[in-house]
C-alpha cells in the first residue's frame, strides 16, 4: 500500500511537469528550444510508463517505456534537431500571436478538460486514474500550440506532442495500448517525420522560408 501511495504521488507529480511543459510550448518562440521541450515530454513519459510497469507488473509496459525512449526522447528529437540545422533554421525565432491571450485560451482548455475527464475518472480502475484530466489537458494544449503557429516544423512538433498527450491519456486510462498498436504509431510517426522533412526542404527551397502563410498565396492558373 506505501509503495503504491508513493507511486502515485510520484505519477502526479510527472504529469503536473508534462502539463507545464505544455504550457511552456505554447508561449516559446525559439524552434530548437521547442524540441528541447518535447523531448523532456517524452522523458516524462517514459518515467510515467515504466513506474506504472513497475507498479501493475506489467511486462509489456516496460517494452513501452522503452520504446517511448528510443522513439521520443532519442530519435524524434534527433531527426528534428537535423532538420532544423540543415534547415539553417537554428535562431530562427516565431512571432507569436499575444501571449497572455493564448495562456488564457490554455488555462479555459485546462478546465474543459478537468470537466470532460471526471466521468471516466470515476470509471477508471488504474492507479493513474486520477491524470486522465492532465492527459486531456495535454492533448488540448498540443493542439493549440499547432493551431496558433505559422512554421511548419513548430505545427509538426506540436503535432507530435499532442501523439504524446495520446498515449499518457491511454496509459492512465487502460494500462496503455497494445503493443502490436504502440509499434505501428511508432512506425508511422517515423514515416510522417521523414515525409514531413522533406516537405520542409521543398518549402524552403520555394520560398526561403519556412513560414506556411506563404502558402496562400499559391493559386490555380
Amino acid at each position: 500500500m506505501l509503495k503504491s501511495h508513493f507511486v502515485i504521488e510520484l505519477l502526479k507529480l510527472l504529469a503536473a511537469g508534462m502539463l507545464l511543459i505544455s504550457f511552456a510550448m505554447l508561449s516559446t518562440r525559439r524552434i530548437q528550444r521547442l524540441i528541447t521541450l518535447y523531448m523532456w515530454q517524452g522523458a516524462i513519459l517514459f518515467l510515467s510508463t515504466a513506474l506504472v510497469a513497475y507498479d501493475a507488473g506489467l511486462t509489456e509496459l516496460y517494452f513501452s517505456a522503452a520504446l517511448t525512449l528510443l522513439l521520443k526522447v532519442i530519435a524524434l528529437p534527433f531527426i528534428l534537431n537535423w532538420l532544423v540545422r540543415r534547415l539553417g533554421a537554428q535562431r530562427e525565432n516565431e512571432r507569436l500571436a499575444h501571449i497572455p491571450a493564448t495562456m488564457l485560451a490554455g488555462l479555459l482548455l485546462v478546465i474543459l478538460a478537468f470537466g470532460l475527464a471526471q466521468p471516466i475518472s470515476v470509471l477508471a480502475a488504474t492507479i493513474m486514474r486520477h491524470t486522465i484530466g492532465i492527459a486531456l489537458a495535454v492533448i488540448l494544449l498540443s493542439f493549440l500550440t499547432m493551431i496558433m503557429r505559422r512554421k511548419a516544423i513548430a505545427q509538426v512538433i506540436g503535432f507530435l506532442a499532442m501523439e504524446n498527450g495520446l498515449f499518457f491519456a491511454a496509459a492512465s486510462a487502460t494500462y496503455g495500448m497494445p503493443m502490436v498498436i504502440e509499434l505501428g504509431i511508432a512506425l508511422d510517426l517515423l514515416v510522417a517525420v521523414f515525409i514531413l522533412g522533406i516537405f520542409f526542404f521543398q518549402i524552403r527551397e520555394q520560398f526561403d522560408s519556412l513560414d506556411l502563410h506563404h502558402l496562400e498565396s499559391l493559386k490555380e492558373e
